[in-house]
This record gives C-alpha cells, structure tokens and sequence, in this order.
C-alpha cells in the first residue's frame, strides 16, 4: 500500500506558491472606473479601465500571477490543466443565433429578452461561492496542497470568483449580474416583457448519487461541484457569443443600435472575466487528476482515475442527453409564442428553416 502521509512542501526558490486572500483579491491600478449609462442612471460596474482604455477584469492583478505559478509547478509535477474546451458543447443548441434574429424580425423579441434576464439571475447566484465553506480537502489527500491552487480554494479564489458573479451589492458595485441586466436594458426597455425566473438547478440533477463511492461524499461533492461549473462556464460561453452576434446585427435594435453595441461590448467584457474562471477551474482539475487520494478502505487511488470517470460521465449528460430534452421542452414554449403572430405560418417556416 503507498505511503499515505502528507508530504511537508519544501523550500521554494521559484515561483511563489503560496498566497493569501489579500493578494488574492488585488485590483489593478485602475485609470477610471467601469461605469456604464443606462436609461440616464449611472450604473458601477466591477473592474475598471486602463490608462490605454482597455477594459480590465476585477481582482485579476495577483490572481493570475498565482494561476501562472501553480501552473508552471504542475507542469513540473508532470500535470497540465484539465483539457477540455467549449467546443465540448458546440452540438443542439435552440434557438440558434438565427432564430433569434428571425423571432427579433418579427417583434418577438421575448425570448431574447428572457434569455437576458436569465443569465444574469444565474449569475447573482454564482455570488454563492463567495460564502461558500471550502472543505478542507488535505485529510483525503496524499500530497501537500498547501502551494496548489486547491490549496487555496476557501483562501480567496472562489470568494474572488464569486465577487465577478454577484457584485458587491453593498459598496453599489456590480458584477456579472448587473452587466447582463444593463446589456438588456440598453437593448431593450428594463420591463419590456413579464419577468422570468431560470430553473432551479442548471448542473446535473445529480440529488445525491454517488458515483465516487470509494473516496470521502465530503471530497467527492467538491469534484462535483467543480466539474459541473465548469459545465456550466462552457455552456455559457457558446451563449454568451451567440448573444453578442445578435446584438451585433445591423438591421436589429434599429431605433437603438449605439446600445445595442454598448450591450455586446459589456458582455465582451464578461467573457474577459469569464477566461479567469474558465482557466481556474481547468487548473484545479487538473491538480485533482495529478494527485493521489486516501480511500474510505485505507487505500490509495490516483485522482485521474477519478476525475475521468466522473467527467465522462458528466460530459455525456451535458452533450447527449440534457440538450435534447432541454431543446424539445423550449420548441414548444417558442412556438406557443410564434402561434400568437398574425403570420404564424411564416415565421414558423423562417424559424425552422433557421435551425
């Protein structure tokens, strides 16, 4: 049976592997901050511009310099960040960024209106991971991960990634949020149409099953919760480009183009953001495959073992079997909207012809 104790890490005279949650959370030297004009109210928004302009994501300064480190020891550990990618979900997707516009062309913009309320209710909920408890993984692990980026999940990493999401409500400064729901505003009217809600679970309805049944349910859940944001970063991320090449139509939004525009460049800016969550959550899986984990029997078991299984199980939901369904239950609900056109029959025929 392999040596189970935790390894002391020793002296490091190359990057700096550890830090602390104030380092962590570290904005640039911002020029000016992120402020947008939306119905003549000014909205503050996380982040900040540079002296160049350019738009700069929020607590980014030390976060990606400790990304940098921790990727360059896992490399050396013989690791590599998790390899997976957005293409994973590039399959069925309703309604494509055509339909959109063919719905948009027949003033039946509420689809595209929800689904711009939607995700940013979602992401006033990703601000969860800001309170969030982080299990202390080290008693289920063999390696010390005090200078790896799990090591410092509950010492700043996900309260910084759960800030992006949900803003700081309490100093007026918006994340993700708020920017979605100003991207809608400038778009459209703020209560052009009834309010929606998202579903109430957007990962896999997973309800308790373990499918690691060898390892800690307390580690196991971690691995879970991490896989599925990934997920869910990926998903976002082929609807957050879609999103934007509607905004971005020319004969769209005819009466509000310059906001129009305005609203694709926060949303690009999102995606700026949403490139540190993507690369973090690809690091602490990979430092998951690249360890080695104590088993409830005493044992050992390589952790690639692990996280494989469970994401080719989790990526076989996400691409097969939740997109059919979710694609089939949304059909109706559009053509229930497109019934009620005056010319139903064609915009029907112009949005199947879309798909």
């Amino acid at each position: 049976m392999a040596d189970t104790t935790v390894q002391p890490a020793s002296a490091d005279t190359g990057p700096k592997l550890v830090w602390t949650e104030a380092e962590l959370l570290t904005d640039h030297d911002f020029a000016a901050p992120h402020e947008v004009s939306v119905g003549g109210k000014t909205i503050r928004l996380h982040g900040g511009l540079l002296a160049n302009g350019n738009y700069q994501p929020p607590r980014a300064l030390k976060r990606e310099q400790a990304f940098d480190a921790w990727e360059q020891a896992l490399a050396e550990r013989g690791g590599q960040p998790h390899d997976a990618s957005a293409d994973l979900l590039a399959g069925l997707r309703l309604p494509t960024a055509e339909q959109q516009r063919v719905l948009l062309r027949n003033d039946l913009g509420q689809s595209f209106w929800n689904t711009l309320t939607i995700i940013g209710k979602i992401e006033a909920r990703g601000r969860l991971l800001a309170d969030l408890v982080v299990p202390d993984l080290q008693p289920g692990i063999v390696e010390d991960i005090s200078e790896m980026a799990i090591g410092h999940l509950g010492k700043g990493l996900l309260l910084a990634h759960g800030l992006d999401e949900g803003g700081e409500p309490d100093k007026g400064i918006g994340g993700h949020d708020e920017m979605w729901f100003a991207a809608r505003d400038l778009a459209f009217d703020a209560n052009a149409f009834p309010d929606v809600e998202p579903e109430d679970n957007i990962g896999r309805p997973d309800a308790g099953e373990r499918y690691l049944p060898e390892i800690d349910a307390t580690v196991e859940g971690l691995f879970s919760f991490l896989a599925n944001l990934l997920i869910i970063e990926f998903r976002a991320e082929l609807g957050f480009a879609e999103t934007q090449e509607v905004l971005r139509t020319g004969d769209l939004f005819a009466d509000r183009r310059a906001e129009a525009e305005l609203a694709a460049e926060l949303i690009e800016r999102i995606r700026i953001d949403e490139e540190i969550h993507v690369r973090s959550l690809k690091l602490y899986l990979g430092e998951l495959r690249n360890i080695t984990l104590k088993t409830n029997d005493g044992g050992t078991v390589p952790g690639a073992e692990l996280i494989d299984r469970f994401w080719d199980g989790l990526v076989r939901w996400a691409t097969v079997e939740q997109p059919a369904l979710a694609a089939e239950a949304f059909r109706e609900v559009l053509y229930e909207r497109i019934d009620a056109h005056p010319e139903a029959g064609r915009v029907r025929q112009e949005f199947d012809a879309a798909a």
